[in-house]
């Protein structure tokens, strides 16, 4: 089982964004909706773009190349929910955003 790993402190991600962190050999992009974080997978599947630029409204992040739209809590792509990248869990603890990231296999 993979710890978890500080990668912001609360109010370094604004309201509505994204930003990506390196966790654990991987790129995860982690969301603030209105002081609730989500982490995903930060590569979009279809061309490599980073989700965490994309756009957010609500829990959908809309990759910023070609508009595939991802559910930024369980990593569903919107378009085809049998489809998914990885999501992994998140917690505050003090003003640590932590992201629990398993290692690549």
């Amino acid at each position: 089982m993979s710890d978890f790993v500080t990668v912001a402190r609360v109010g370094e991600i604004a309201d509505g964004e994204g930003q990506a962190f390196p966790v654990n050999g991987r790129m995860v992009a982690v969301f603030n909706r209105g002081g609730e974080y989500s982490a995903i997978d930060d590569f979009c599947p279809h061309m490599g773009a980073s989700l965490a630029g994309g756009w957010v409204e609500g829990n959908v992040v809309t990759c910023p190349w070609h508009a595939w739209r991802f559910n930024v809590c369980d990593g569903t792509w919107c378009d085809n929910p049998r489809i998914k990248i990885d999501s992994f869990e998140v917690r505050v603890e003090g003003d640590e955003i932590q992201v629990r990231v398993p290692p690549q296999e």
